[in-house]
C-alpha cells in the first residue's frame, strides 16, 4: 500500500470544517511531508543514481549565472570595481573571451555537481528512510532534520573541497597571468601548494550554508508540492507542480543564507589569506565595505539557483520513477 503525504480530505481535516485548503505552512491539516518522489521508501543506490544524473544536467544548464554570481562577489568594493553588475559582468566577459568565457571554470564544478547531488538525496532518502512514521510520512520538524543531514553530509563530503578550488580556479582565470593549466592542474598546484587543507578553506562556513540551503529547500518543496497537489497525491507529480515547488523552495534559500554564500566565497578565494577565520570574514566585510556587501550577487544567485532547484528537483522525480520501473526493489 503506498503512503501518501497528508492531503485534504475526510480523515485529516483538522479544525477546518468548510473543507478549505488551508496555508501550505501553518495550515493545521497539512502536517506531514512526502519524500520528493511520494511517501514510499527509496532505495539509497536509486537516489545516488538520479541525484548524479540530475545534478550533472542541471549545472550545464546553468553555470553562466554561477560564474557571473562569483565573479560579482570576489570583485571588492575596497578594491577597484571591475564590473558595474550582473549584465556589465556578462558583456565584458563575452567581449573580452567570447560567449564560452561564459564557461569558464565549468569542469570544476561539473566534477562537483555531480557527486554532490548524489550525496545530497542519498543521506536525505537513508535519513528519511528511518524517520518516517509507520505510514510513510514525515513531520515538518523531522523534513527540516533530513534536509540539514542532507546539507551537512554534501559540505563535509563533495561541497567545500569543490567549491575551494572551483573559486580558486575561476579567480586564477581573471588574473593577467592565470597559473593555472586546467581543473586538474589546479587541484595538483593547490595540494602540493597548501596540503589537502588548501581543499577545505571556508569549511563552518559551507557547512553553515549547505546545512541551511537544504534544511529551507526540502522543506519549502515538500510543502509548497503537498499544497499544490491537494487531495489528489501521486507518484506521477506533474512537471508544473515539481518545478514550481522547486523554485519557490530555490528562491527561499537564496533570500536565507547569501550572507553565509558570500562569507564562503571570500574564504575560498586566492585572497582568503585576507581572514583568520569565519568571524573574523565577517567581521571585516561588515567593517570595510557594510552590510549589504552581504548580498553582493543575489541577482544572478537568485536565477541561478531557483533553476538549479527547481531542474534538479523535477529530473530526481522523473528519474527515480523511471529508475523504479527499469529497476523493482522493496
Amino acid at each position: 500500500t503506498k503512503a501518501y503525504t497528508a492531503g485534504i480530505n475526510q480523515n485529516t481535516l483538522v479544525g477546518n470544517a468548510s473543507g478549505q485548503r488551508p496555508h501550505p505552512f501553518l495550515g493545521r491539516n497539512i502536517v506531514a511531508a512526502a519524500a520528493p518522489t511520494g511517501g514510499k521508501k527509496k532505495h539509497p543506490i536509486k537516489a545516488i543514481l538520479a541525484g548524479g544524473i540530475a545534478g550533472g544536467l542541471e549545472i550545464c544548464m546553468t553555470f553562466p549565472t554561477e560564474y557571473v554570481k562569483t565573479q560579482l562577489q570576489l570583485d571588492e568594493r575596497s578594491a577597484k570595481p571591475q564590473y558595474k553588475g550582473p549584465i556589465d559582468c556578462v558583456k565584458v566577459t563575452v567581449r573580452n573571451h567570447g560567449f564560452l568565457g561564459l564557461y569558464r571554470g565549468l569542469s570544476s564544478l561539473l566534477y562537483g555537481s555531480i557527486p554532490k547531488a548524489s550525496v545530497r538525496f542519498s543521506v536525505y532518502e537513508f535519513l528519511r528512510n528511518r524517520l518516517v512514521d509507520e505510514n510513510g510520512k514525515l513531520s515538518g520538524a523531522r523534513t527540516l532534520l533530513c534536509g540539514l543531514g542532507a546539507g551537512v553530509g554534501e559540505a563535509i563530503i563533495i561541497v567545500c573541497p569543490m567549491e575551494t578550488v572551483k573559486v580558486k580556479f575561476i579567480h586564477d582565470q581573471t588574473q593577467p597571468n592565470p597559473k593555472y593549466k586546467g581543473f586538474l592542474h589546479g587541484v595538483r598546484t593547490i595540494i602540493k601548494e597548501e596540503g589537502i587543507r588548501g581543499t577545505y578553506q571556508g569549511l563552518t562556513a559551507t557547512i553553515l550554508k549547505q546545512g541551511t540551503n537544504q534544511m529551507i529547500r526540502f522543506f519549502v518543496y515538500n510543502r509548497i508540492k503537498t499544497y499544490l497537489q491537494g487531495d489528489n497525491p501521486s507518484d506521477k507529480t506533474p512537471i508544473w507542480v515539481t518545478f514550481s515547488s522547486g523554485f519557490i523552495a530555490g528562491a527561499a534559500s537564496v533570500f536565507g543564507n547569501t550572507p553565509l554564500d558570500v562569507v564562503k566565497t571570500r574564504m575560498q578565494g586566492l585572497d582568503a589569506h585576507k581572514y583568520n577565520g569565519f568571524v573574523d570574514c565577517v567581521r571585516k566585510i561588515a567593517k570595510n565595505e557594510g552590510f549589504f556587501a552581504f548580498y553582493k550577487g543575489t541577482t544572478p544567485r537568485l536565477g541561478r539557483v531557483c533553476l538549479d532547484v527547481a531542474i534538479v528537483f523535477t529530473l530526481y522525480e522523473k528519474i527515480m520513477l523511471l529508475l523504479d520501473y527499469v529497476w523493482k526493489t522493496d
